[in-house]
């Protein structure tokens, strides 16, 4: 970063400093930890020879935060492959069902930005197409800032919602199914090409809440990549220029983990998880009705504070994925 040439390139120094900001984080997550460490032995032997309650509460407390630090410190070691630092584009899709799926994908819109703002990520929204009653057909949004996509990949796949419908006028349980399907945004310096020729590029009027400028331009773009069958919408901006170039980034990350999938031969882990939107296919259950429980079918993590994870606290979800938690043979067949 002393270098005299470093900020010829902004771009290429831009990810220079934020790759040096999460070393330095990591190595200074080692040191606090290490300095803990040495120090509890001695708050040990203080409590037992004081004999107090004072020392004592002051020892278990100690213990408790160095806990806490060494359990967030693993979690991030987990995090280890070099995307996982990156944004993280995501896209919501309502299934089968109509109105009360479109609402599902409303809620589950609802609680990722939740806990975008709960863990101080930034949150910006790329399109979305409304449903025809309520709720959301579905929608394509961006989670930006340190281990986004590392953390969100982990809520890839299908959501199912189990409540008495506030649409039907006999007040029945009904269930309904929603999908996340989350990548990371690429970096500059990964080059992926994209000839003119494999894409079809559309422009159209704004739909949706807006303003002067907005609904009244052709400025959406909409990308077909035509090998693939891959299509991409933007229409957040009110320029043109900018919604193609958010696109067509966009694309270009879609077609990069498309083809890492197909190197790595791993197209089930990434694709073949959410497969169709709808029974078989759900990683996690959110039943309102008749009780309330929230329960991961990966690894059996649950909980009945329902409100709490639709407001957005789905760390322990998120923790018990990563830390490879498996659910039980009493789990199995459980919440169908």
């Amino acid at each position: 970063m002393s270098a005299p040439e470093f900020w010829s390139d902004r771009n290429a120094a831009r990810g220079v400093m934020s790759e040096a900001s999460s070393i330095k984080d990591r190595l200074g997550a080692f040191d606090s930890i290490g300095r803990r460490l040495e120090d509890l032995p001695v708050l040990e032997e203080m409590a037992r020879e004081d004999g107090g309650a004072e020392a004592d509460g002051e020892f278990r407390k100690e213990l408790a935060e160095a806990n806490v630090a060494l359990g967030s410190l693993e979690l991030k070691l987990l995090l280890g492959d070099p995307n996982d630092r990156l944004d993280a584009i995501c896209s919501i899709n309502a299934g089968a069902g109509g109105t009360e799926s479109c609402d599902w994908a409303q809620m589950l819109l609802r609680m990722y930005q939740r806990w975008a703002e709960r863990r101080g990520l930034k949150f910006e929204m790329i399109d979305m197409l409304e449903g025809e009653g309520a709720g959301i057909k579905n929608c394509t949004f961006v989670v930006r800032g340190e281990l986004a996509f590392g953390y969100l990949k982990c809520e890839r796949g299908v959501h199912r919602l189990v409540r008495i419908s506030p649409f039907d006028s006999n007040a029945r349980r009904h269930t309904s199914f929603a999908s996340l399907d989350v990548i990371a945004e690429i970096q500059d310096d990964i080059e992926i090409e994209v000839a003119d020729k494999d894409i079809r590029v559309d422009v159209y009027r704004a739909g949706g809440p807006g303003g002067q400028g907005v609904n009244t331009t052709d400025s959406a773009v909409r990308i077909t990549h035509l090998p693939t069958g891959l299509i991409v919408t933007c229409q957040n901006e009110r320029s043109q220029i900018k919604n193609r170039a958010t696109a067509m980034k966009i694309l270009k990350a879609r077609l990069y983990e498309l083809e890492m999938d197909k190197k790595r031969a791993e197209m089930e882990k990434y694709y073949g998880e959410k497969g169709q939107i709808g029974w078989g296919r759900q990683i996690r259950s959110y039943v309102l009705q008749p009780y309330q429980m929230v329960k991961d079918l990966r690894t059996g993590e649950q909980t009945s504070d329902t409100q709490g994870v639709l407001d957005g606290d789905i760390d322990a979800f998120i923790e018990a994925k990563l830390r490879g938690k498996k659910r039980t043979d009493a789990d199995e067949g459980d919440l169908e």
